[in-house]
């Protein structure tokens, strides 16, 4: 993967962090297009939408909050997603709370970077890819990063939480 293929642009918080730690990842663009949902930006970056992952915040009943990673073509099961947690339910946070709690908007939400970090999530599937997608923090920009690495930056645990098809 090359590290920085888009030299010139502006790199995210998420970006600055993976450099800090000098780990290598792979940088993609989609800012000339009209891709709004994940399935469309896989489409444009020429991946499995299997591969690339929407970054989800939550609460929990305890006033814990949660991020959650799941398939962009896939729906995040909250009752699956509380129990991995231990928590006995969650909800998603309303879009005008993200960006005041994690530094990120709706639709440039990176799980690396945030204000703070909160309890992640990743579903199960990401070990089957030898490096999935993810925002790279901004609408645009989508980082690519194998999930060991992403663990040299970020704790995680991988479960089932998507909602059966």
């Amino acid at each position: 993967m090359a590290k920085d293929k888009n030299k010139g642009l502006e790199k995210t918080n998420a970006m600055r962090k993976l450099d800090a730690l000098k780990i290598v990842y792979g940088q993609h663009t989609y800012v000339d297009t009209d891709a709004i949902s994940g399935v469309e930006v896989a489409a444009v970056l020429g991946q499995d939408p299997g591969q690339c992952f929407k970054t989800l915040v939550t609460v929990g009943k305890t006033g814990q909050h949660y991020v959650y990673m799941v398939p962009v073509a896939e729906e995040l099961d909250l009752k699956k997603a509380a129990k991995a947690v231990g928590e006995k339910s969650i909800e998603m946070i309303k879009s005008k709370e993200l960006l005041p709690l994690t530094g990120y908007i709706h639709g440039g939400c990176s799980p690396i970077g945030m204000k703070k970090f909160f309890k992640t999530t990743i579903h199960e599937t990401a070990a089957e890819y030898e490096t999935i997608f993810f925002s790279g923090g901004r609408i645009g920009f989508q980082i690519e990063l194998g999930i060991d690495k992403l663990a040299e930056v970020i704790e995680f645990q991988l479960a089932d939480i998507i909602k059966e098809s």
